[in-house]
């Protein structure tokens, strides 16, 4: 038996971020995944500080952001690649709520690192806000893979629950490992360990459009959001859909979002539909990630549930992580919130 420090079973954002951060701290790891097509592959990957209809700053911006874009860089500079791409984006006061309250946010001396100014337009005026951007995340998550590759760490199989072995210690195939750390995003719904967690798995669908018109440098955000990718392609998104759990992309989802453009006033000659994908978010009830440990089994963890704002939370929790993995301290987001629900005694 070989012996290493953690398996990470999931290579989305959160088990490949998470591997990476273990791997800079020197402790031996194996990430598996199964290859195929994951929610963190097809996301925007979009950093809003400000979001929803109350235009509220994401809780723990402050500390989250930063890491952020620290992680973001360090690996930029590491794979000679970017992965980050800060735009301003133009939230569209298309109600009377929306603009009360992008006026109470600019008098706000909190807001001011992230909202500008109210524009008046032809249309309806609009919030210019700033520290917001994309992560290209089926292009980090490549790269990670191939790194975690040339590392000997990475293993493409599906992980049958049945193959974990407990005595004489834990292991999985022929290795031993300290803990097992579950990543698997909607996959945890049937995670024998995890399962009675409160999930709310959301269905998103995005769209890439080709147009003849090129668009300003901004991202739009009018209810869904429209980034531009170059001159002439953009990406639409995201459909919403807690019913149908599954990774089909629908005609239903492609004529909403193509309506929801329409109304926003954005104006796109020429305009095609080249792709759709879609997806399953690990949403959770509370709308809180779920890490921690197993309250009958400390062996095995979970990292997941960060839903739609996995690209700004995932760094900052991934180093939070390791620090309880390592010295104990509390994981952020704990699971320990529902122990008393569902294991009483």
């Amino acid at each position: 038996m070989t012996k290493y420090d953690y398996l990470i079973i999931g290579q989305g954002l959160a088990g490949s971020l998470l591997t990476w951060e273990l791997l800079q701290r020197g402790f031996k790891i194996i990430v598996v995944d199964n290859g195929l097509e994951n929610a963190s592959k097809v996301a925007a990957g979009l950093i809003n500080p400000v979001t929803g209809m109350r235009l509220v700053k994401s809780a723990e911006v402050e500390h989250l952001l930063p890491s952020a874009m620290r992680c973001y860089e360090q690996l930029s500079q590491f794979f000679k690649q970017d992965f980050y791409i800060e735009k301003p984006m133009q939230r569209l006061l298309n109600n009377e709520l929306l603009l009360t309250n992008a006026h109470k946010r600019l008098a706000d001396p909190a807001y001011k690192d992230y909202v500008k100014a109210i524009i008046a337009t032809d249309a309806y005026p609009y919030l210019e806000q700033q520290q917001t951007g994309f992560l290209q995340t089926r292009l980090l998550l490549s790269c990670l893979k191939q790194y975690f590759i040339e590392r000997g760490c990475y293993r493409q199989t599906d992980v049958n629950y049945q193959d974990i072995q407990w005595l004489p210690s834990l292991n999985w195939q022929d290795m031993t490992f300290k803990k097992i750390v579950f990543c698997e995003g909607h996959h945890a719904t049937h995670n024998p360990w995890f399962s009675w967690l409160p999930f709310q798995l959301v269905k998103g669908e995005i769209l890439t459009l080709q147009h003849q018109s090129p668009l300003p440098d901004v991202i739009y955000n009018f209810g869904d959001w429209l980034i531009p990718l170059d001159n002439e392609r953009s990406r639409l998104g995201a459909s919403f859909d807690r019913v149908h759990l599954n990774t089909v992309p629908t005609q239903l989802a492609k004529n909403a979002l193509l309506q929801s453009l329409k109304h926003s006033g954005i104006k796109l000659s020429e305009l095609s539909v080249i792709d759709q994908l879609a997806n399953i978010r690990p949403c959770t009830l509370d709308k809180q990630a779920f890490t921690g440990e197993h309250p009958k089994l400390p062996q095995l963890a979970i990292f997941n549930g960060f839903g739609a704002k996995g690209s700004l939370q995932i760094p900052k929790f991934s180093q939070l992580f390791a620090d309880a993995l390592i010295n104990h301290s509390p994981y952020p987001s704990s699971i320990a919130r529902y122990y008393a629900t569902h294991f009483p005694y």
